[in-house]
């Protein structure tokens, strides 16, 4: 049923597709990372670099703020390492059955150029939408 839609409506599909795709990935995320210390995190990161900038001249003083940098940004990854460990299995099948399905209608050579690009901006929308912290 799903296959036959896809194959009749290939552009539809991979919208509907993309959009099903970018909301479960937001929720995820959403309640999985702890969004306030992602945007402490953020904001700490910010403030770093403008301090970096202030001491272009200071080579130890950059060092010791890009440290800290890198202290933030480890722990900003070990955040994001959880949703990304949730949806990794669900993709690598999701993606085995997309190319199946795809390989038989009028967009098989470009259906995850298609899926790239409207995932990148229906992410960008419910980021906004759900105010997620990446």
């Amino acid at each position: 049923m799903i296959s036959e839609f896809i194959k009749q409506n290939p552009k539809l599909a991979i919208i509907i597709i993309s959009l099903l795709v970018s909301i479960f990935v937001s929720l995820i995320y959403k309640l999985t990372i702890d969004q306030v210390r992602m945007k402490e995190l953020k904001d700490k990161q910010k403030k770093l670099q403008e301090e970096i900038k202030k001491h272009k001249d200071k080579p130890e003083k950059m060092l010791e703020l890009q440290k800290e940098m890198m202290t933030h940004s480890g722990e900003m990854m070990k955040h994001s390492f959880k949703p990304m460990l949730l949806t990794f299995i669900p993709f690598l099948i999701l993606f085995n059955w997309l190319r199946s399905v795809f390989i038989s209608t009028s967009i098989e050579k470009s259906w995850i150029w298609w899926y790239i690009i409207l995932t990148l901006v229906f992410n960008l929308l419910l980021k906004k939408v759900f105010k997620i912290e990446y």
